[in-house]
């Protein structure tokens, strides 16, 4: 994988994460999804620690797949708890987009 989808990735999902924890918007959506607001810190912190990892050549993988799981959680909860389907639309294509890097990744990792 080139660097410029690993550095898109890892930025955008850096950025993300910190929102996670100034945004009052993630506060209110949190709240409806009912965990409490320390699932929105958890989130917040793999997002940017899976945004770090995306950027390590050795650690890619591991930080596309966890940045992967976060995006499958959101997914499950705009479609079910929030019951916004379009909504899930968004971290829909991110998701896609990290099977398609952790792909790449993975084939560069066992040649």
């Amino acid at each position: 994988m080139t660097w410029l989808p690993r550095i898109a990735i890892g930025a955008a999902f850096v950025a993300i994460g910190v929102s996670k924890f100034r945004d009052p918007m993630w506060v209110r959506l949190f709240d409806q999804i009912g965990f409490g607001q320390w699932f929105r810190y958890l989130t917040g912190v793999m997002q940017i620690c899976g945004g770090v990892l995306a950027l390590i050549p050795r650690l890619s993988l591991a930080g596309i797949v966890l940045l992967a799981c976060t995006m499958a959680g959101a997914i499950v909860a705009w479609m079910t708890v929030l019951h916004a389907p379009l909504n899930a639309v968004i971290p829909g294509v991110l998701l896609g987009i990290l099977i398609a890097m952790g792909a790449s990744e993975y084939e560069r990792s066992r040649g």
